[in-house]
């Protein structure tokens, strides 16, 4: 091996070992921090290992409401927008080259746009209306520029779909809804999965568009953010560390359940 392998490699593997603390050593702190007998959120000084702060978490109704808040309006901007997101696509991709350059200018456009600027502007809208805020107002304006996200993984899904499939399918006599429902899903259905996901990652990390439509409702970023200013414990560290952990699992679990069907669809 010349020697400048053994640099590349050398540079390849220190790259690694940067990229990996540097990701992972916030959420290692933060997990330890779990285990400090110490009221604030931190591993140094190390004043004794307890558990006491699960027992805190789970005693925190504010906290379960707050998250349980976040849960309803993730659901119900996954209902809006994977739909949404998906016409969209479909609409886009049918389209001639220069409509389609103008119209994918325009969808993506709330995903430029601050999320202050699109919560204050949902709240102005609707206000006309006579309609505060509250869950429906943020998910309405999460679903503004969530739908984005969906729309670009299933556009980049389509890239690759054969239209011949679809031509044939309607040649042999099958309905155009047919089509969409034994050809089109199926093969969108790892984007739709993804792009489901994806929405509600990002509704429940949302904070400033949600901020100024939550009225007197109070979703978990809002939560923890009011927390920080009143004082904040390691009970939500405990909360942190349970979700990473439930990631971790259905990560893993997926993963399993994806190898043992590529291996059934291999020896059929």
């Amino acid at each position: 091996m010349s020697a400048t392998d053994r640099i590349s490699r050398l540079l390849f593997g220190f790259y690694m070992v940067a990229f990996f603390v540097y990701l992972f050593l916030p959420l290692a702190v933060m997990g330890a921090a779990t285990f400090n007998t110490s009221r604030f959120p931190t591993v140094i000084p190390w004043q004794g290992t307890t558990l006491k702060w699960f027992t805190e978490l789970w005693n925190d109704r504010a906290m379960w409401q707050a998250l349980w808040t976040s849960v309803v309006v993730a659901f119900f901007v996954v209902l809006v927008a994977v739909p949404i997101g998906t016409a969209a696509a479909l609409i886009l991709t049918s389209l001639h080259e220069r409509a389609r350059g103008f119209l994918y200018a325009v969808m993506v456009s709330p995903l430029l746009t601050p999320g202050v600027v699109v919560g204050i502007s949902t709240l102005v809208l609707w206000r006309q209306l006579e309609v505060g805020g509250g869950i429906f107002l943020i998910v309405l304006a999460q679903a503004s520029f969530i739908i984005c996200y969906v729309m670009l993984m299933v556009t980049a899904r389509l890239q690759r779909f054969d239209r011949t499939q679809e031509e044939a399918a309607l040649g042999l006599g099958a309905s155009k809804l047919m089509v969409f429902r034994r050809i089109m899903l199926p093969f969108l259905k790892p984007a739709l999965i993804a792009g489901a996901f994806l929405a509600v990652l990002q509704s429940i990390e949302n904070y400033n568009t949600t901020l100024f439509v939550r009225g007197f409702d109070t979703p978990l970023t809002v939560f923890i953010a009011t927390k920080v200013r009143t004082g904040l414990t390691p009970a939500v560290n405990a909360l942190a560390l349970i979700m990473i952990a439930m990631t971790i699992i259905g990560a893993i679990a997926f993963e399993i359940a994806r190898r043992r069907q590529a291996a059934r669809a291999a020896h059929a």
